[in-house]
């Protein structure tokens, strides 16, 4: 039966846990795992442009032994020129596997739906579950735990923040969430946190007080204040938000040692400086590399099975 990844609700703290291991053991040694995809094709379908997002799978495809294939909006135009199930139910006996880049999350479970393959969510409005591993990935790589450390997000109450949210109750991490007034994360997503916190010791704190957030934090992490295709927002946001900046003023109130996180792309001088970006705090860019190995984990688990 096939496995897809839409959420990381959908994984099991074992699944979560092995994703991990694996994705050390291919960060220390990529040439071990040069074939274990050998012959098998992915197909990357994307809505939104990306940087990191399609670098990552398609190098990390390469290095699996495996090919990868890139349908841009224009070829594809999901869900005008054809249904997503049929392009599902179609590309399903080309490929070995999908990532879909999307606006809604809807797109991604009618995939799913139509998918004889597995579907990796590579990012839609309610979930970012491959960031979210290289996040925890990144955390636990740098703080060798994950179950007593801190997380503060700071932002926007996105896709990022749900994925951060899940995965940190799913391992037992606190996190600490401050968003604007209105800003933050929906209910349903917070009492599914919770839940799963319930089981794993986790406490989560959600808050409009960034200074209350970053209390103590081992980790702070922003997002951009405006997703893609939230644009013409940009400016009414930049007045909102101005206060949940990741500045030398902010962090002074985390640990000593606070690591500095952003999913990027980010936009320097709005919600996080150029100092902060630039300080030996920062592991903006270490994250951004293990997206690639946790993918690589990703693709091991659910293309090989």
């Amino acid at each position: 039966m096939k496995k897809d990844l839409l959420t990381i609700g959908d994984l099991s703290l074992a699944e979560i846990s092995s994703i991990l291991k694996l994705t050390e053991q291919l960060k220390k040694n990529k040439n071990k795992f040069a074939k274990s995809l050998s012959g098998k094709t992915l197909a990357l379908i994307f809505q939104k442009p990306s940087n990191r997002t399609r670098v990552s799978f398609e190098v990390g495809m390469y290095q699996l032994g495996g090919n990868s294939l890139y349908l841009s909006p224009q070829e594809i135009n999901l869900g005008v020129r054809e249904t997503i199930r049929d392009v599902a139910r179609t590309i399903s006996r080309y490929v070995d596997g999908v990532v879909l880049r999307t606006f809604e999350h809807k797109n991604c479970l009618d995939m799913a739906e139509g998918a004889a393959v597995p579907v990796i969510n590579g990012l839609s409005d309610f979930s970012h579950p491959c960031q979210a591993l290289a996040d925890i990935f990144t955390i636990k790589e740098k703080l060798k735990e994950l179950k007593k450390v801190t997380l503060a997000y700071v932002g926007d109450g996105n896709n990022v923040c749900n994925s951060l949210l899940f995965a940190a109750s799913k391992t037992g991490m606190n996190i600490s969430v401050a968003t604007p007034k209105g800003y933050a994360p929906a209910d349903k997503v917070v009492k599914q946190a919770q839940a799963f916190a319930e089981e794993t010791g986790s406490r989560i704190k959600i808050t409009e007080d960034p200074f209350s957030a970053v209390n103590s934090a081992q980790v702070v992490y922003t997002d951009v204040w405006a997703s893609m295709g939230q644009e013409e927002e940009i400016n009414k946001r930049k007045v909102i938000f101005k206060d949940f900046q990741i500045n030398a003023k902010l962090l002074a109130g985390a640990t000593k040692n606070v690591l500095v996180m952003h999913c990027l792309p980010a936009h320097r001088g709005e919600e996080i400086t150029d100092e902060v970006m630039e300080s030996r705090n920062s592991i903006v860019f270490d994250q951004a590399e293990n997206r690639m190995h946790v993918q690589k984990a990703i693709l091991i688990k659910l293309l090989r099975s």
